[in-house]
């Protein structure tokens, strides 16, 4: 029964109660040690190396993220064909990016979704992405298929 569940022996360990009397292995200073910063709550001395000049001001700052970047959802057209063989992808109606993400090959990107030329197509697609190689382009209309890219 679900209510007659219980840990294994050993399983959970309780907690350490400190402050117990000197008899006890964490009595009196509660294993903090004698006085100063350390053994008081509120410790704020987490990078402090006793007055040298901390290692991450030591070491030299490293890379930039640029704030403008454009970061697109890659869907290759090898990825196209997998989904349209496994009847994620209606080929009669136009792939949008709300189609690619609900058949789980994009993620909802804010910048939209890039296509790329990885691989080969042999079915008729309307596609319409944000952006577009013009290999996959090519090999799109290759095959039979509409790219339209939004500007």
């Amino acid at each position: 029964m679900l209510d007659e569940i219980k840990d294994n022996e050993g399983a959970r360990k309780g907690r350490m109660r400190v402050g117990r009397g000197i008899g006890c292995t964490k009595g009196k200073t509660c294993g903090r040690g004698y006085k100063g910063q350390t053994s008081r709550t509120g410790v704020r001395i987490k990078g402090f190396e006793g007055g040298q000049m901390p290692i991450h001001r030591r070491l030299p700052k490293r890379g930039f993220n640029q704030h403008k970047s454009v970061e697109f959802s890659v869907v290759n057209i090898d990825d196209l064909q997998k989904a349209v063989d496994a009847g994620k992808i209606n080929v009669s109606n136009p792939v949008t990016i709300d189609v690619l993400v609900e058949a789980g090959i994009a993620r909802k990107s804010r910048h939209g979704v890039k296509l790329l030329s990885k691989g080969s197509l042999k079915a008729k697609l309307t596609l319409d992405v944000t952006r577009a190689s013009k290999a996959a382009i090519e090999a799109v209309e290759k095959a039979g298929g509409k790219v339209t890219v939004a500007a």
